[in-house]
C-alpha cells in the first residue's frame, strides 16, 4: 500500500523559502539542510500539525536536474509516496506505462534508504521511498 509522504517544492534559496513557508503557511523546520549528492540538491523538510510534509529542494549547482526550475522562481516538483518496496513499486509503475526517471538509489535525505523517480500522466513527477526516516532531524522536532 502506498501513502503520501510529502510534497516536493523547488526553491531558489532554502533559507529564504523556510522563512516564507513559516510566515505564510505556518510550517516549521523539521530537519537541517541535507545535501543529496546524486540529485545535486540541498533539501529541508517542513512540518505542520495535521498537514502534509513539505520538502524544499534547492539546486547545489548548474548541473542539478532542478536548476532551471529554480531559475524561474521554483515551483511544485513532485509528490512522494512511501511504499513497502521501492524496487517493486518501480516495476509496477513501469508495467503501468510510467517512465522511470531514476532507478532506485540511496537517498541521503532518507538515511540512505532507496529512492526512485517515475513520471506519469498530467506531467506528474513521483518520488518513491520505503521509509519514514528523515535525515538531519532537529533535536526539538523529532515527532512528525
Amino acid at each position: 500500500m502506498m501513502v503520501m509522504d510529502h510534497i516536493g517544492v523547488v526553491v531558489p534559496q532554502l533559507e529564504e523559502a523556510i522563512g516564507y513557508w513559516g510566515k505564510v503557511f505556518n510550517y516549521v523546520q523539521l530537519t537541517r539542510p541535507v545535501v543529496n549528492t546524486r540529485q545535486k540538491v540541498r533539501v529541508v523538510f517542513l512540518k505542520k500539525v495535521g498537514s502534509a510534509l513539505i520538502k524544499l529542494v534547492e539546486p547545489t549547482d548548474e548541473s542539478s536536474p532542478v536548476y532551471r526550475l529554480a531559475l524561474k522562481g521554483g515551483g511544485l516538483h513532485h509528490l512522494c509516496y512511501r511504499c513497502p518496496n521501492v524496487r517493486a513499486a518501480v516495476e509496477y509503475f513501469r508495467a503501468q506505462g510510467l517512465h522511470v526517471l531514476s532507478d532506485p538509489q540511496p537517498g541521503e535525505a532518507f538515511g540512505g534508504h532507496d529512492i526512485a523517480f517515475v513520471f506519469g500522466k498530467q506531467g506528474l513527477n513521483i518520488e518513491l521511498i520505503d521509509t519514514e526516516i528523515k535525515a538531519g532531524l532537529l533535536e526539538d522536532k523529532k515527532s512528525l
